[in-house]
């Protein structure tokens, strides 16, 4: 687990500039064939650009109760994301006569990247969308592949609880592109966030020279650090559950008990002969993993080597655990707070930082969409408070300008 993203593949690499390349030389021709090639979806066919009337017509294919529950986990998040907006704000008098506050300012246009394939994810909607749409971006853009059936309609209902501004369908390196460049159909933004396949973080990469991005969030991950009081059915349970994400998905076990790992992989043999998904099975046969440490000091140790994307904590007593983590995207403590939980709308975001990149990423969040900009006021009462300090550290860098600019305001208030 601590290998994993430590090089980059060329082969992919050049794939994905030659893809970038395609869409900034040819526009929506480029987007069209690559989605033909890629997804087997004719955009000449049902367009670029999800209509209006799409959103109308994808409520008629889901149920109220799908509805209902998005539109309580965006007021979750919502809520969430609100409250840590208005703990950004400060206001700071260091002396009398200077005044300093923080003002927030929204990022003007994002693209969200919203993955697809063999699964659809409503939920990511919600956690790109909503701490946007809190931070006041004015323009909200998704992008997701489609599949032979289209874009899904819980999808789709999603984006339009958001008020996301654009839909577009086009998914991979592709769309990454035509976000940050622009084609005739797709405007360019001015940040780029979500998670998708390899290609897509690659592309989020190279293109981070021209445009901001959140995080290069890769394939999905966990890592359950476990003693021997932990749920061997639980744990199983949510090594499963991250391996339905994808065959790239890394899901690993750490436990200072050897009878845990058995009782584990018993568990979880039952469960990949009942899971409705075949990427559970080849996730957990290519990247699952299970390991037993000397004690819990060990345990942290690998986690912190690790920095997982979601680390799960299954001790007696976890909370007394949480300050000796350094770096973890989301840290679950306790046998109820499972992974499934977070993904759909506690509060916290679900897109997090993988391939290690949580020692020194956080998870997305509203402060993802806002410009933290300081504005001054200095009264001549304070300017005189502070002057001499002013003074003396512009003259010993040598910067003579400065510090007049200084001395000449303090001579016209004698």
């Amino acid at each position: 687990m601590r290998r994993r993203g430590a090089a980059l593949n060329e082969t992919i690499l050049q794939t994905v500039r030659s893809i970038i390349e395609d869409v900034r030389k040819r526009g929506d021709q480029a987007l069209i064939e690559a989605t033909k090639r890629y997804d087997k979806v004719d955009l000449q066919q049902i367009g670029i650009k999800v209509e209006v009337k799409e959103f109308t017509k994808a409520y008629d294919k889901v149920s109220g109760k799908q509805v209902s529950a998005l539109e309580r986990a965006k007021e979750r998040i919502k809520e969430f994301c609100t409250i840590q907006r208005e703990r950004l704000k400060t206001t700071y008098r260091p002396i009398k006569g200077i005044e300093i506050e923080t003002a927030l300012k929204p990022i003007e246009s994002v693209g969200c990247y919203i993955p697809g394939g063999r699964a659809a994810y409503p939920s990511t909607v919600l956690m790109a969308a909503v701490p946007a749409s809190v931070a006041g971006v004015k323009r909200i853009v998704i992008c997701s592949p489609p599949s032979q059936e289209d874009l899904n309609p819980l999808m789709l209902v999603a984006c339009d609880i958001c008020r996301v501004s654009e839909v577009y369908r086009v998914g991979g390196a592709q769309a990454i592109a035509a976000l940050a460049y622009g084609t005739e159909t797709i405007t360019p933004v001015l940040k780029i966030v979500g998670a998708g396949n390899i290609y897509v973080t690659y592309a989020k990469i190279e293109v981070s020279k021209d445009v901001a991005i959140d995080l290069p969030a890769g394939p999905s991950e966990i890592l359950v650090l476990a003693d021997d009081d932990a749920n061997a059915r639980f744990i199983a349970l949510d090594l499963a559950a991250q391996a339905e994400h994808g065959a790239s998905s890394i899901c690993g076990l750490i436990t200072t008990s050897p009878k845990l790992i058995k009782d584990v992989e018993e568990e979880l043999a039952k469960i990949v002969t009942e899971a409705e998904r075949r990427e559970v099975e080849e996730a957990l046969k290519a990247n699952g993993f299970t390991a037993v440490a000397e004690d819990i000091d060990d345990c942290i140790e690998f986690g912190n080597g690790s920095a997982p994307e979601p680390l799960q904590i299954l001790t007696a007593e976890p909370k007394k655990l949480v300050e000796r983590v350094t770096s973890a995207g989301l840290i679950l403590l306790g046998p109820h707070s499972t992974a499934a939980a977070t993904d759909y709308g506690l509060g916290p975001n679900h897109i997090l930082p993988t391939g290690g990149y949580a020692k020194t990423a956080s998870g997305l969040s509203v402060i993802d969409f806002l410009k933290m900009v300081n504005v001054v006021e200095i009264t001549p009462e304070g300017l005189k408070a502070v002057a001499e300090d002013l003074i003396t550290i512009a003259e010993g860098e040598g910067l003579y300008g400065h510090a007049r600019s200084i001395r000449e305001r303090l001579k016209k208030l004698v």
